[in-house]
């Protein structure tokens, strides 16, 4: 009796380890931090270095496992990708190998009784929360990454901060959108981003994603930017549609404000100059956050 686990340890986790290292070996790592990303130990990471451990030739070629072995590579590289979900990434692999897949062949040829049925091992499930939710994360940080990136964002930062938020495909409340713990402030010219996204963490730049999706929009990101009419004028001119909402409606300004606007563009700006006790503000919102951010960086380059 063989198990399909062993299968996943004694073939596939050392194929997949071994691409990888060599992967981020390319990308400059050492080989403490390959050691530290793997969860493996240094002699470990050398034994793949030097050819010391066996790999299975099937899944070295399979484009499938070179794919995700490029994007986990990448993806822990930039920062984009925490070792949380470079795990559920490779989970979510080796369950589709295991039913009626890759794998599953390799256990038939192990254990040839196996093809006489049809079962799957169903364990794992590719669209679970835990995946979507750290690719939302993940896309809040490449997000981040194009805007404190982009010289003179920091600029554009108003006196309450900023926040950037990315919710989940069907959100029911704030819980279910990735922001910024403590927002995003200029400090001496610079944007500081305190901590890594985190669901939960945003009540205001979350609300107004939330309103919009409320009022019709297919927006799953927002951003906070300081208001002027030049601003305004410049997402315009760059086909951003711009929309002044009343903060002092007497019912949800941004529900009110979007409620009968059926030909908005996918991206586009809210924004109300200002009332008694409220400061000016400008939001972006969008499809993620990369898309809003790229938004607001076209402004800097203007």
């Amino acid at each position: 009796m063989r198990f399909i686990e062993e299968i996943v340890v004694e073939e596939f986790l050392p194929t997949f380890r071994s691409m990888l290292a060599e992967e981020l070996r390319d990308r400059g790592f050492t080989q403490r931090e390959v050691a530290d990303a793997l969860g493996i130990s240094q002699s470990a990471v050398s034994k793949y270095a030097h050819g010391e451990v066996s790999r299975n030739e099937t899944l070295l070629e399979d484009e499938r496992v070179q794919e995700l072995v490029e994007r986990v590579a990448d993806g822990l590289s930039t920062g984009d990708m925490t070792p949380v979900q470079a795990l559920v990434e490779a989970e979510v692999l080796i369950r589709q190998f295991e039913e009626g897949d890759l794998l599953a062949t390799l256990h038939e040829q192990q254990m040839p009784e196996l093809s006489e049925y049809d079962g799957a091992l169903s364990v794992h499930d590719p669209d679970s929360t835990l995946r979507t939710a750290e690719r939302v994360r993940s896309s809040v940080r490449r997000g981040l990454r194009t805007l404190t990136n982009a010289s003179g964002f920091a600029g554009l930062i108003p006196n309450v901060g900023s926040n950037l938020a990315e919710c989940l495909p069907e959100p029911s409340g704030i819980e279910d959108v990735a922001a910024i713990p403590g927002r995003i402030f200029d400090v001496k010219g610079q944007a500081t981003v305190p901590s890594d996204p985190e669901f939960g963490v945003s009540e205001h730049v979350a609300s107004v994603l939330l309103s919009a999706r409320e009022a019709g929009r297919d927006v799953h990101s927002a951003v906070n930017i300081r208001y002027d009419p030049d601003i305004i004028a410049s997402l315009e001119d760059s086909g951003y549609d711009a929309i002044e909402f009343d903060p002092d409606a007497p019912t949800d300004p941004i529900v009110a404000a979007l409620s009968d606007r059926d030909d908005l563009t996918d991206t586009f700006a809210l924004y109300q100059s200002g009332a008694y006790g409220i400061e000016a503000i400008t939001y972006v919102l969008g499809p993620d956050a990369p898309t809003v951010a790229r938004a607001v960086r076209s402004l800097l380059t203007e």
